[in-house]
Order: structure tokens, then sequence, then C-alpha cells
């Protein structure tokens, strides 16, 4: 766990990892933000990634992503790695699969800490890395009719 200070609420809880999913249905901003809270937290960070209407100069009109079986796992392994480097009070993970509109909720994380810059860094380092580990793929169809597959969500 991380170095933390001498008073009990800047010590990491003892079990932060509160809520890690993939789901198939719409998600919460509201369910990530009531698993993160914590009282002896005074910073919590949330990141909400959507569905946009363009990539690299096309427009986009819906797309859909799928994972591989093992993707609730490396979210959990990527969540205990945050946990391990920094003072988590509370940590948080959802992401979607299937079919998705613009402007649908893709990826909600959130993370609460002792101080607002540990709770930045965590939930910034958090879906970055989930972004660039987890087995998630993302299919663009764009306006003009093409596809497009991107490695990782």
């Amino acid at each position: 766990m991380a170095p933390t200070n001498d008073h009990p609420g800047e010590q990491a809880a003892q079990d932060p990892i509160k809520l890690i999913g993939i789901r198939e249905t719409a998600l919460s901003v509201d369910e990530v933000f009531r698993a993160v809270g914590d009282e002896a937290a005074g910073g919590l960070a949330l990141f909400v990634g959507t569905v946009r209407n363009h990539d690299g100069g096309a427009d986009v009109d819906a797309l859909g992503y799928s994972c591989h079986p093992s993707a609730e796992a490396e979210m959990r392994r990527i969540a205990e790695k945050i946990v391990a480097e920094y003072p988590v009070r509370a940590l948080a993970a959802v992401h979607r699969v299937g079919d998705l509109e613009v402007g649908d909720l893709a990826v909600v994380v959130g993370v609460s800490c002792p101080h607002r810059g540990e709770a930045f860094e965590a939930c910034r380092r958090l879906i970055d890395d989930l972004k660039h580990e987890v087995p998630i793929w993302k299919h663009q169809k764009f306006s003009d009719g093409t596809e497009e597959w991107v490695g990782a969500c």
C-alpha cells in the first residue's frame, strides 16, 4: 500500500475496491460516485468517457464495444495496482459493452483519496491503464458507411 500519514483517515481503506464491472446496460455516474464516497476522503475524482460524434476527421454514427472474457479480471488487476500505489480510500470502474450511440457513457471510473492531488493522479492512472491494458475493442461505424476496429477501449 502507498505510504501514508499517521492519521487513520490518511491510510488506505481496508477494502478500497468497491465496484468493478463490464456492463451491457447503461452506466450510471451516480452509482460510481456513491461507490467511491468515503468520509475520510478529501478528494474524489471521476472520469466519464462518452461516445463522441467524430474520430480522425470522420463522422461517427455509432459504435460497439466487445471484450475478452478476461476483461473484468484485468480491470480488477489494474485496480489492485492503483490501490497499491496510491492512498486510495475507494475505487470504482465500470465499462460498457454492446452497441452504443453518440452521447452514451462508455466508461465511468472514480477514485477517492485523502487529498485532491492523489485522487486526480490515481484516477488518471486508472483510466489510462484500463485503456491500454484491458482487452476491450471498439468497432466504430462512420457516416460514410465505413467501419473501423480500434485495439483497446
